[in-house]
């Protein structure tokens, strides 16, 4: 708590920290879409599914309890660790892509994850429950945190502690991210998924994704260092 007061940074840095989060956020998700858009329309050499791509993933590592299922919309695609599915939006389980095959050997990578036991992403699982829990009141304690923070500055401070959950939450999901992309773009090579023509599409399309999880992270961080300044403020005049 003295720590927390004893910080001093302009509110004018904080609205840039924002400004610059909030633009990058944009550009990212802007570019993200485009390459997958674009890569959508390079269709494989190989022929092969999304679906086929992650079932030759799995059964190649090793993997036989793992369904994978096709889920409605866009890029909503996700392994999903309690029930053991690869959940493929319709674009990438039915595409014959390079944005198809990438996309459905990342999700894959995650699958491999669980099964070796990869920490971050067992670190990650074991936050899912907490981090659930405390979204349902962080909001509305922060809010009523910054609404009465010079009359019971505790109270954002609360909120402060339940937000720092879901910033840890963010940057312990980078390495699990970045670490699924990895086996992700070393298997659709060494498997022949895609020819060398293929291979820096798919490459590409995955670091625009991997994008999208480190502006997460700063833009989650960027909000909790203004809420720590919110607090460390009404305490200092107080």
């Amino acid at each position: 708590m003295l720590l927390l007061k004893s910080i001093k940074i302009p509110m004018s840095f904080a609205w840039i920290i924002f400004i610059l989060v909030a633009l990058l956020s944009y550009a990212v998700q802007y570019n993200l879409r485009n390459k997958f858009e674009r890569y959508s329309h390079e269709l494989l050499a190989s022929g092969l599914s999304g679906a086929e791509v992650a079932q030759k993933m799995l059964q190649e590592n090793g993997i036989y309890d793992v369904t994978v299922t096709a889920t409605p919309g866009s890029l909503t695609d996700h392994y999903n660790p309690t029930n053991k599915t690869v959940n493929l939006s319709d674009e990438v389980y039915n595409g014959r892509s390079v944005a198809s095959a990438a996309v459905a050997a990342h999700e894959c990578g995650h699958a491999i994850q669980h099964a070796r036991a990869y920490a971050p992403l067992t670190l990650r699982s074991a936050l899912v429950p907490v981090v659930s829990f405390t979204s349902q009141w962080m909001h509305w304690v922060l809010l009523a945190g910054i609404l009465l923070v010079q009359i019971v500055p505790t109270i954002l401070l609360v909120g402060i502690v339940l937000f720092s959950l879901t910033t840890l939450f963010s940057f312990v999901t980078l390495p699990v991210e970045i670490d699924a992309s990895r086996r992700a773009v070393n298997w659709i090579q060494s498997a022949g998924v895609v020819t060398p023509q293929e291979y820096p599409g798919a490459v590409d399309a995955l670091r625009s994704a991997a994008y999208t999880y480190v502006i997460a992270a700063l833009s989650s961080l960027a909000t909790l260092i203004y809420y720590i300044m919110e607090y460390a403020g009404a305490t200092r005049r107080g």
